[in-house]
């Protein structure tokens, strides 16, 4: 009789080790689980028959994520990259007799079309939605945002002819109540957000020390 040996990487034998498939998320996410779930106005208790809380948030949830909003403006002839106001180019203006549409360039903000009326969360509703029960930081909400596709350009100058905008996935890391605008990070290949060193960006990207 010999004593049992264990081996010294039993923690890599552990992993390796797979036995039928699993319902944890194995998904490696910046965001908060809460963060993807719809608001439904349905009681935590209803009656027998009634659709329960539960089961209608995730098919709402799984609903949502089959759309998508590049797509849902395509559909009505709407091409994403024209929804941002460029520069004039005097050279290059198109004449009454070529009749190309449009004759004169796009110069309308689209926060002029801005509209909350039908928004079913306030934004500190949504800002909220990072923070997780029983943690003091607060994380990423995910989010899409038509950014341009060149960062460096896109930050000298917006509004330059030769940026391509694009709906980008984002995380939203704060809200301005005076300029009424969010701040957001693109996610990288991987979904994250992450700085320049790799770290998850919380709390709307503010260190402690300031």
């Amino acid at each position: 009789v010999t004593t049992f040996k264990m081996p010294e990487d039993f923690g890599n034998v552990l992993d390796k080790q797979v036995i039928g498939p699993t319902t944890e998320n194995l998904i490696k996410s910046d965001f908060p689980e809460q963060s993807f779930k719809p608001k439904v106005q349905i009681g935590f208790q209803g009656l027998p028959g009634q659709c329960p809380r539960k089961i209608e948030v995730e098919r709402r949830r799984r609903l949502y994520l089959t759309f998508d909003i590049a797509q849902l403006l395509a559909s009505k002839g709407i091409d994403s990259n024209q929804l941002m106001p460029r520069h004039h180019d005097p050279d290059n203006m198109p004449t009454i007799e070529e009749k190309k549409d449009p004759l004169f360039p796009i110069y309308l903000p689209l926060k002029i079309f801005d509209s909350d009326e039908y928004d079913c969360r306030t934004p500190e509703e949504w800002i909220s939605l990072g923070l997780e029960p029983g943690s003091h930081d607060r994380k990423p909400v995910p989010g899409k945002a038509l950014l341009p596709t060149d960062d460096v350009l896109g930050h000298e100058d917006p509004k330059s002819q030769k940026l391509i905008y694009k709906w980008i996935d984002v995380g939203v890391l704060d809200y301005d109540k005076e300029t009424e605008l969010y701040l957001v990070h693109k996610t990288d290949k991987n979904g994250l957000v992450r700085d320049e060193e790799g770290r998850p960006i919380l709390n709307g990207g503010i260190t402690p020390e300031g």
